[in-house]
């Protein structure tokens, strides 16, 4: 394979998610000639796939909530994140031509509410900038100093000045992140984290009686697990709860706690036995519950679910009401998790994301050991930290 003799240096980087482009960019902004590496047949798969759901970009909030949602590396994230905060963010995808809109709760969405149009964009502009595309080269590892890659044409070889791996985390691995790459690094005598869900759903194995409330949105519930609290809404699912709710809250799962439903979050124990102390009369049980304190089908079907045969006594039912407790939950599989904990600590890697154990390779995106919540921070923290990665790989071609 001949390599651009840039004066300004060549970089690989390997994976064409959003970390990986933003990598990209910044190297070719900074004059480093750069050759994109992708497995799959085309670029940004995952990032397409959120789009279907708006493509949330960033929040904006103040800086400490944003930074605390992601709680462990948010020390070693603040600097990549206030370097390229959200108001940089903002200002990157209007410059490719995409209209914003923040919804009541700070999220930021393109106004066409997917991510195609922003893609498209950004690969012009890569392609202006000179930025070759290598697309079905899956990474393999390393052949002497030269990266090594299997292609539709064999195995072919490339040199780097500098590298940037952004290969993603282990989950939805028909998108591209299969997390194969931790084999290699391993091989490497370099750490890598046990890959966990993040951001993942509940299994349930429902009985017959829940079918009729499959796709049903459990809404104004509150929900928590463990340290972990979320106001979101859940959705019944086929094999269990999903939803913006849940993910919020899944860390908690995760780590062994109960999954804890409050189902009447903006009424009191003693305002429920209010209502439940009322006569019964010849109502059943969903009718009464409907009438008397104004719980809809989901939620009498998710009640009678978790709960049957529910209490007679009114403190017994509003306590059940307000806490509601799936006390052996586990999390979907770790490939139909959003986002995935593990991969690279922190400690292999200095202030650059360089690799201890490989100078001139540098990491982004979730291939690191960090997690956050939905709504904007994932996406956020990949983008800054492939901005941070592709800014110190510029630097150490200039300074070697």
């Amino acid at each position: 394979m001949t390599i651009d003799n840039s004066p300004n240096g060549h970089a690989v980087v390997v994976g064409a998610g959003p970390a990986g482009l933003m990598a990209a960019e910044t190297l070719a902004r900074s004059g480093v000639s750069v050759t994109i590496c992708e497995h799959k047949p085309s670029v940004g798969r995952k990032f397409l796939m959120a789009g279907k759901s708006g493509l949330n970009l960033t929040k904006i909030e103040d800086d400490a909530s944003f930074l605390n949602a992601f709680t462990e590396a948010k020390p070693l994230l603040q600097p990549m994140l206030a370097g390229f905060d959200s108001v940089a963010i903002q200002k990157w995808a209007e410059d490719l031509g995409q209209t914003l809109f923040t919804g009541s709760t700070g999220r930021v969405f393109p106004t066409v509410m997917k991510a195609s149009p922003l893609l498209r964009a950004w690969l012009a502009r890569l392609a202006g900038a000179g930025v070759q595309i290598n697309t079905r080269w899956q990474w393999t590892g390393w052949h002497g100093t030269s990266l090594a890659f299997a292609t539709p044409q064999g195995q072919r070889t490339l040199g780097a000045d500098v590298t940037v791996l952004a290969l993603g985390g282990a989950s939805w691995a028909r998108l591209g992140s299969t997390g194969e790459w931790a084999t290699i690094l391993r091989g490497q005598g370099i750490d890598v984290a046990a890959f966990e869900a993040a951001n993942a759903g509940v299994a349930v194995n429902w009985s017959s009686h829940m079918a009729p409330h499959f796709g049903a949105a459990l809404k104004g519930i509150a929900l928590r697990s463990g340290a972990h609290r979320s106001r979101g809404e859940a959705i019944i699912a086929t094999k269990g709860l999903e939803g913006g709710g849940i993910y919020a809250v899944s860390r908690g799962v995760r780590d062994g706690h109960p999954l804890v439903i409050d189902l009447l979050p903006d009424q009191s124990v003693e305002a429920l036995i209010a209502k439940l102390d009322r006569p019964r009369g010849r109502m059943s049980v969903s009718n009464y519950l409907r009438k008397a304190v104004k719980l809809d089908a989901a939620k009498i079907g998710l009640l009678q679910e978790l709960a049957r045969p529910l209490p007679q006594d009114s403190r017994v039912l509003a306590e059940l009401l307000k806490a509601l407790s799936m006390k052996n939950a586990k999390l979907r599989p770790l490939d139909e998790a959003i986002s995935t904990a593990g991969g690279i600590p922190f400690a292999a890697v200095d202030e650059t994301l360089m690799l201890n154990a490989r100078p001139d390779v540098f990491v982004a995106g979730e291939m690191l050991d960090w997690e956050a919540p939905t709504g904007g921070y994932l996406l956020s923290a990949c983008l800054a930290t492939g901005r941070w990665a592709g800014q110190h790989a510029a630097a150490r071609v200039r300074n070697v």
